[in-house]
């Protein structure tokens, strides 16, 4: 159940499932996770073990992986819906991926790609936004 729980949360990168299952999902899904940042062919064939469908396989080693490059972990959230199910009243939840377009709920940014944007030079949002290609004049936060 858990494989193509994690196979469907790659393929969709949010999906609504019951509580309890969401907990498991999030620790098998962030492992998943880190097999694809590593991209090696060991990594690959222990995802390739888990994953039921090769196309999912390769959106997590082309896609994801290169997405929490600079993630150290917590690449899922669990979000609780405050409606219950409707035949047996289970807390239902939804697990998504941090960091993608789309989100319920937009993610802290990592440390990592906060220093590579700030850095020594860059010390304010106005900076920073110039260094992306953005007239600071235009752009209002």
């Amino acid at each position: 159940m858990l494989r193509n729980m994690v196979t469907s949360l790659i393929k969709h990168e949010r999906i609504q499932t019951t509580l309890p299952k969401a907990k498991e999902l999030k620790y098998l899904a962030d492992q998943v996770v880190g097999w694809g940042k590593d991209g090696s062919l060991h990594a690959r064939r222990q995802a390739d073990a888990i994953l039921r469908e090769k196309p999912v396989l390769t959106k997590l080693i082309e896609v994801l992986g290169p997405r929490y490059a600079d993630r150290d972990g917590g690449y899922t959230r669990i979000l609780k819906l405050s409606q219950n199910r409707v035949g047996d009243n289970a807390k239902m939840a939804v697990i998504e991926y941090v960091d993608r377009p789309g989100e319920i709920r937009a993610a802290r940014v990592p440390k990592k790609r906060m220093e590579k944007l700030l850095g020594e030079k860059k010390k304010n949002l106005k900076d920073v936004i110039e260094s992306l290609g953005i007239d600071p004049h235009v752009y209002k936060p």
